[in-house]
């Protein structure tokens, strides 16, 4: 591996631990209706980890009505690290990852889908990246060997194709689950909902950098999606005019200059 990601996050966790109990980095999962999937998750993440990190994992349940609730709980039980959110009734994806991210007590957040399909195993790598450079903001996983049926993957390259075209944000792959970003950079971005689909264009018009990690997607181990094609399609365009309008307005100052009062 490219780098010591340890060496990195054990810098964040000194600087955590100075203020504080927070972990050096928080992993959010937002979940809804994934019961089956949960627990080789949990498990996959605190392998890929393991004890030279302090982290925690916040599950974040988008209103599901199966047994993930229950899953969790028991989970917990034996995991000080795991922590589940709730909400009443589902909101999207967008507003569970928005609702991890800001319960999450770490400076750096990876985020990874709750379907099984991304491997927390590229999670070193990605903070790896994001320690690599001092204005990178975002590193977003790119997936290679994709899951999908043929639709499925027809619909991804149109939808990536025209938002590259429109945003020019110089991603291959938006939809893949797994980033990892600073968390106050994030917190300052727009909310809407949708906003999960856009982040390497919105951290790009905050000035920041964006790097990427190829990474393996696998296939889905339980359950169904959540998430169809009426809602990536129609709302995305809808989203997709809104981001380009927000870079359009975007201006920032250049200060040439602070002056303060001098006792």
């Amino acid at each position: 591996m490219k780098g010591d990601w340890r060496r990195y996050v054990g810098q964040i966790m000194s600087e955590a631990l100075a203020s504080g109990t927070a972990p050096a980095l928080s992993v959010v999962v937002p979940v809804r209706n994934e019961a089956g999937n949960i627990a080789p998750l949990v498990e996959e993440i605190a392998a890929a980890l393991d004890r030279h990190v302090t982290f925690e994992v916040i599950f974040v349940n988008d209103g599901s009505t199966d047994r993930t609730e229950a899953e969790l709980t028991g989970l917990m039980a034996s995991r000080p690290w795991l922590r589940q959110i709730k909400h009443r009734a589902s909101c999207g994806q967008s507003a569970a990852v928005s609702s991890g991210v800001m319960h999450a007590r770490a400076g750096i957040v990876v985020t990874l889908d709750g379907d099984g399909q991304n491997d927390p195993a590229f999670i070193p790598a990605l903070v790896d990246a994001i320690g690599s450079g001092p204005r990178i903001g975002l590193v977003a996983g790119q997936r290679v060997g994709r899951q999908a049926s043929g639709f499925k993957k027809l619909q991804s390259r149109v939808a990536n194709a025209v938002r590259s075209l429109v945003l020019r944000d110089g991603t291959r792959d938006t939809g893949c689950g797994l980033k990892a970003f600073r968390r106050d950079i994030f917190l300052a971005l727009p909310y809407f909902d949708g906003l999960h689909r856009f982040l390497p264009a919105l951290v790009r018009r905050e000035g920041y950098d964006i790097t990427y990690v190829d990474v393996v997607d696998r296939p889905r181990r339980a359950g169904t999606s959540n998430y169809g094609m009426l809602d990536r399609l129609w709302i995305g365009i809808v989203d997709l005019l809104g981001v380009w309008w927000l870079i359009r307005r975007r201006r920032v100052p250049q200060i040439t200059e602070v002056k303060r009062n001098v006792d």
